[in-house]
């Protein structure tokens, strides 16, 4: 694969095994907790956990907060020092002790590991006499999901999918379309230069950590700047600068001039980025379930189809292009009948089946329009942040010329207008935003779901330890 490819794709893993001497498994299994990337097989549930912790006489909350001795160490010691951490850290690395295989003098222990963090760990495994075994993967088992950037990186949109749901492991990686798609959304919605530069120092402030108490939402900032960017080059082209002061000539539109070609560009915004939520669908499934499922599913060829003849119809209408919709009444049977087969082929069969089938390819044909109409809220959106912004203006200019003392309350009326009008306003895009991504776009791309990737990370203790 090249580059490029890889990119658009999870982390790819391996299988492995840890092989090491009894006798030094310990050591072992403290550089892989410490390196935490690897996901190593477990039983499901906390029994295995609690029954080794029990029999050391070890605490059964393993959760945050746990940390591990580079030796073994004295676990009286650390009952009377009540250090709870590395009691917890023993009670871990206890449970994967007891769960490994073990062949006279040999234990192993299987797991995940990404495929670039495999020389590093072979490497640091070797210095205690371990190993660490590249196997086959198993067949019909489905490898963990490890979205690229999502390993605490800060420039990732990967919380923006996960929120979602977690993607199979052969699907393709919409992290970063995804998050461009967002923001560009939330900066039609919240089109405003001066509202834009606001939110590009708010993602710089964030990136720093200040507000300290938002220091845990660091990894936001990517959101910030990108909806920060967005609204600023959509406040360019609409001529808003905090509302429509005149600081900024109008490059493309105002909405409250042109409602009309607002709403027909989100429209036709929203109909691209749909039929390209089709094509990602048609790859995942190509990927998931070969050629077939491709074709047949309603999220694959036969939806494109669908969608594309429906498109091509509304298009030469409005156009009054008669090519484009014979073209489109051409392609709709043919979309119709591969999405028929795909969804008659999972139903029971006879004429519940043939009756089922019908319903839900009129489901596929209405919810293609209404989807489409769905991105009119970018348009309403928009123009209700015109409106606003231009009620806040003129009422505070109308205030400014009655005099000096009104002058005043003119500006303090204009700060807390906007100040409030920014809070809601924000609030109310960012919502639209991920409902049009969620519900119009991950819909399609993806049908199954993965399993996060999970690995096994217990730092190692950074004060003196009893052994």
């Amino acid at each position: 694969m090249t580059w490029s490819v890889e990119r658009l794709l999870p982390v790819r893993m391996r299988r492995v095994a840890l092989v090491a001497p009894s006798a030094e498994i310990r050591d072992a299994l403290v550089r892989i907790a410490d390196a935490g990337c690897v996901e190593l097989d477990r039983f499901e549930g906390g029994d295995v956990v609690r029954s080794a912790a029990a029999s050391r006489g070890l605490p059964s909350d393993t959760g945050a907060g746990a940390v591990l001795a580079p030796a073994t160490p004295d676990l009286d010691a650390l009952r009377q020092e009540r250090r709870e951490d590395l009691l917890a850290g023993e009670a871990q690395l206890t449970a994967f002790d007891r769960s490994a295989i073990r062949r006279g003098e040999v234990a192993a222990l299987a797991g995940w590991c990404p495929v670039t963090d495999v020389p590093g760990l072979a490497e640091r495994l070797a210095a205690v006499g371990a190993s660490l075994v590249v196997l086959p993967a198993p067949s019909g088992v489905e490898p963990p999901t490890l979205l690229r950037g999502s390993r605490g990186t800060a420039h990732s949109f990967a919380p923006l999918v996960t929120t979602y749901g977690t993607v199979p492991y052969r699907d393709v990686d919409p992290s970063w379309p995804s998050g461009v798609v967002f923001v560009v959304m939330f900066g039609v919605m919240f089109g405003d230069a001066g509202y834009g530069m606001l939110l590009l120092l708010l993602s710089l402030a964030l990136r720093r950590g200040a507000p300290s108490f938002l220091a845990r939402y660091r990894r936001l900032w990517p959101f910030l700047a990108g909806a920060g960017t967005a609204t600023t080059l959509a406040g360019i082209a609409y001529g808003e600068f905090f509302g429509p002061t005149g600081v900024l000539p109008v490059l493309w539109l105002d909405p409250l001039a042109s409602p009309e070609r607002l709403l027909t560009a989100s429209i036709v915004f929203g109909g691209l980025l749909l039929g390209l939520a089709h094509v990602a669908g048609t790859v995942n499934r190509w990927r998931e379930g070969g050629p077939v499922r491709a074709v047949y599913a309603t999220s694959g060829c036969a939806g494109f189809a669908v969608y594309a003849s429906l498109a091509l119809v509304v298009t030469g209408l409005y156009l009054d292009q008669r090519a484009y919709t014979l073209a489109g009444a051409a392609l709709a049977p043919v979309g119709l009948l591969l999405a028929g087969a795909g969804l008659l082929a999972a139903t029971p069969g006879g004429a519940a089946g043939v009756g089922e089938t019908a319903v839900r390819l009129f489901e596929v044909v209405v919810r293609a329009g209404t989807n489409t109409v769905s991105f009119a809220r970018l348009a309403a959106f928009g123009l209700t942040h015109a409106l606003l912004a231009h009620l806040i203006w003129q009422e505070t200019t109308g205030l400014a010329r009655q005099g000096p003392v009104p002058l005043a309350a003119a500006v303090a009326l204009f700060g807390v207008a906007t100040a409030a009008a920014f809070a809601l306003e924000a609030l109310i895009a960012g919502v639209q935003a991920l409902r049009l991504e969620f519900y119009e776009l991950f819909s399609r791309v993806f049908e199954d779901q993965g399993r996060p990737f999970r690995p096994w990370h217990v730092p190692l203790a950074d004060s003196e330890v009893t052994t």
